[in-house]
Parts: C-alpha cells; sequence; structure tokens
C-alpha cells in the first residue's frame, strides 16, 4: 500500500508517466468541460450513492460500438488520505486499449469506512454499471464482459468482488446485479488474516474489519478473498518479488489456495504497476484485456 512519505512519490511518478494533455484530461468533475484526448473522452462523473465518496468516473474509448469494462479500484490501505486520482492514470491507458474504465471511489477508514461501508460501496459501484449501461452515458457497455482491477487494498476489493456469488444471502455485497468475470489483483491484500497477524500496513487490516481476526472472526471469513476461495471466476495475480509493502507471500498464498495465475514481476516494487510506462502496468493492463475475451 502507499504510506504518507512515498504517496507523493508515486504521484509524481505517475504524472510524468502520462503527457500534459493526457493528466490534465483525468483531472475532471462536476461541471468540468474539454475535448477528448488520446483517441479517448474524457471522464464523466457519476454517482451510486448520496455519500461524498459514492462515485465514480467513466472514460469510453474511441469508437461507437459496444465495449467491454475494467472497474479500477485504488489502494491506500483502505484509508480516506488516499482517493481515486491513483486509478486516474490507469483509466486514461485503458480507455486508450479500447475498454471501458469505470474508476471507483469509495468510503474508506476514517471517512466514514470500514466495515462494512467500504464493501458495501464498491459492491454498488459495480451494480451501478447496471444503470449507467440503460443511459445515454453508458449506452456502449458489454455488461456480460465486465472485470475488476485493484492495486493493493483496491486488489483486495477487486477480488473480494469477483467472489461475490459466492456468498451467503444477507451478506455484504450478496446477490450481485453485476457479475464480474473475473479480477485482476496488483500487489492486493488477499489473506486479510494472514495480514493482520504480520502487520501488513500496521493496524491497516484490523482498522479496516473493525477488530482483530481471533476477536470477529466471522467477518474476516466473508471478507478476505482467501477465505472465499473457489472464487468462481479467474483471479490474476500480478506481484512484484521487491514489494516492501505487501509482500508477495499475500498472492503466493492466495494463488496456492484457489489455484489461480500469478505473475511474479523479479525486482520490481509496490508502485510500479500502477506506473502506465512500465512493463508491470502492462502485464496488468493484459491480464485484464485477456480476461475480457
Amino acid at each position: 500500500m502507499i504510506g504518507p512519505v512515498s504517496r507523493r512519490s508515486v504521484l509524481s511518478r505517475l504524472a510524468l508517466a502520462l503527457p500534459v494533455g493526457l493528466f490534465a484530461a483525468c483531472s475532471t468533475g462536476p461541471g468540468s468541460s474539454g475535448g477528448p484526448s488520446g483517441g479517448t473522452a474524457d471522464p464523466v462523473r457519476l454517482d451510486y450513492g448520496p455519500d461524498a465518496s459514492q462515485f465514480g468516473e467513466l472514460t469510453l474509448p474511441a469508437g461507437d460500438g459496444p465495449v467491454p469494462v475494467v472497474m479500477v479500484v485504488h489502494g491506500g490501505f483502505w484509508r480516506s488520505s488516499y482517493g481515486l486520482e491513483l486509478g486516474r492514470p490507469l483509466a486514461v491507458d485503458l480507455a486508450g486499449s479500447g475498454v471501458a474504465a469505470w474508476n471507483v471511489e469509495y468510503r474508506r477508514v476514517g471517512g466514514g469506512g470500514g466495515w462494512t461501508a467500504t464493501f458495501d460501496d464498491v459492491a454498488a459501484a459495480v451494480d451501478r454499471l447496471a444503470d449507467i449501461a440503460a443511459s445515454e452515458a453508458g449506452a456502449r457497455l458489454d455488461l456480460d464482459r465486465v472485470v475488476a482491477l485493484g492495486h493493493s487494498a483496491g486488489g483486495h476489493l477487486a477480488a473480494w468482488l469477483a467472489a461475490r456469488p459466492g456468498l451467503p444471502a444477507g451478506a455484504p455485497g450478496a446477490d450481485p446485479r453485476v457479475r464480474l468475470r473475473g479480477a485482476v489483483s496488483q500487489a492486493g491484500v488477499l489473506d486479510l488474516v494472514d495480514a493482520a497477524e504480520r502487520a501488513v500496513g500496521a493496524s491497516a487490516v484490523p482498522d479496516l474489519m473493525g477488530g482483530s481476526p481471533a476477536e470477529l472472526a466471522d467477518r474476516y471469513a466473508l471478507g478476505s478473498p482467501v477465505a472465499r476461495v473457489p472464487i468462481g471466476v479467474p483471479v490474476v495475480c500480478v506481484h512484484g518479488t521487491a514489494d516492501a509493502n505487501v509482500p508477495i507471500r499475500q498472492s503466493e498464498r492466495f494463488t496456492a489456495a484457489s489455484g489461480d495465475e500469478l505473475v511474479t514481476l523479479p525486482g520490481v516494487d509496490h508502485f510500479a504497476v500502477i506506473d502506465p510506462s512500465t512493463d508491470a502496468w502492462r502485464a496488468c493492463r493484459d491480464a485484464a484485456v485477456r480476461l475480457l475475451d
């Protein structure tokens, strides 16, 4: 995940990785204007709930035909210090590759998030695609081809979203309106119990879940992707061996349990997978596009 000091450096890296016009086109919100950049339309902000954090930005590729969707879920230890600006460069690159990008915000710890709000929000954001596809803004969306892609905390949420059809009735996220074809976890936290016990992100996991695994075993059983195996759809895990923030052990434990693909990136750190100039990011993007086929 992204720490208080390293966040500045990773945002600088992302800004440098994009042409100025493309980065500016991503910095849009209600009432923004501007023409297409890089062959894609400017992102359109769409709410999925009344809270200030319950919205997403939809970026469509050039053309008029139907397009699959990649839902981008940003990381940041599930904390309110970090937002969907981390996903904007990825959304631009995905749209330039011919897919629609649905870059979502959600309530995070310190801003009304945690169990169950954070989980409720990302589930609602996926399901909002059903309404968007019925509107003029999203008429091109092919909801039979939707994949979630998330970094770090977002990788946890992306994999959890893929597991929603297997959740018991009444659980947060159960009975999805839109089912994913798969997910790509970019250095994701996929075993919440192991991460809590090893203090990945210090107290990030207990803060998200509201307590320790020993205290809240039922929550962890519902919210931890490794506990939801078999997921039912593919989850491709992309992880660098030099990741000092979320150890590759997280992806190794998940894929050992699930039988899913682990793409190991030798010598790659935690942030290269969200830098559009890197081969690490291209491995993530290509995995998502492959799942859409």
